[in-house]
């Protein structure tokens, strides 16, 4: 079952993140849409990149601490770009890795420090709904490969599915809901198992181009290990410096002791 889930994912992308900005009113337009990412938070947006442009969203920075026991890890991403290519008005492929990557493991007999690149992460998104809509969908399916060496990631194939979904309403708010299925490496490294995902994220168009984002999120990993649940509680910013050219920055807390305590990052995204 993984195999074929693999070979579907990555024959897709071959053959082809978190919250997005809403509309940018026509002050702000010009002949190409407005930008529309998957930045900040951990949900995705149901927009794509428009047909032959290029998109770059990435973490300037990307700070995540994990406290269990008498141990604590904190992992810095300098930077994490994703590049998007929009193949046609409704599709576009992405890529995404983390250039350089730093685990450090403090524990009572001492701390170790690695570094290194991270993982890459190839995906395709498939809008399925009139951009105009008050509702978008897509299908977005990836496939995790391990070019980062272990301590930093886990060496092993992984992928998933996600179905972006966003939802205009009243007065500047948008409601995105984030389902996705996961088929992860189980930790002994002998076989792969499920994971359920879920994210109910609101945002709220302050200005036309100051957006605020509160979000939940929830995975549910079927490990043979055993099971694990992780929920936070996210919030984030974006500003619109000019059409094509956003900041943000967010903060996630983890609300129970299987979850990174505190997640704090700041990016940038851009089109040309």
């Amino acid at each position: 079952m993984f195999r074929s889930f693999l070979s579907f994912a990555a024959l897709t992308v071959m053959a082809a993140p978190a919250f997005a900005q809403d509309s940018v009113p026509a002050a702000l337009a010009t002949t190409a849409p407005p930008l529309c990412t998957d930045r900040p938070t951990k949900s995705n947006f149901a927009c794509t990149v428009p047909q032959g442009m290029v998109q770059l969203e990435t973490d300037l920075g990307n700070w995540t601490r994990t406290d269990a026991g008498d141990t604590r890890v904190d992992t810095i991403l300098y930077t994490n770009p994703t590049l998007k290519y929009g193949l046609t008005g409704s599709t576009d492929i992405e890529a995404s890795i983390a250039p350089y990557a730093t685990v450090r493991t403090r524990t009572a007999e001492g701390a170790q420090t690695l570094h290194g690149v991270g993982d890459l992460t190839l995906r395709l998104k498939q809008r399925l709904t009139n951009p105009a809509g008050q509702v978008q969908i897509a299908l977005l399916p990836f496939v995790k490969i391990p070019t980062a060496k272990t301590g930093i990631g886990n060496g092993e194939t992984e992928g998933g599915f996600a179905v972006p979904i966003n939802i205009a309403l009243p007065n500047g708010f948008t409601l995105t809901f984030g389902p996705e299925g996961d088929v992860l490496a189980d930790s002994d490294g002998h076989g792969h198992h499920a994971q359920l995902v879920g994210t109910a994220n609101l945002g709220k168009a302050v200005t036309s181009r100051f957006t605020l984002i509160g979000e939940f999120w929830v995975a549910r990993n079927f490990d043979p290990a055993g099971h694990v649940t992780q929920t936070s509680a996210d919030v984030a910013a974006s500003y619109l410096l000019r059409p094509t050219l956003q900041l943000d920055l967010g903060a996630n807390f983890g609300l129970n002791q299987t979850t990174p305590d505190a997640q704090v990052y700041l990016g940038v995204s851009t089109r040309f």
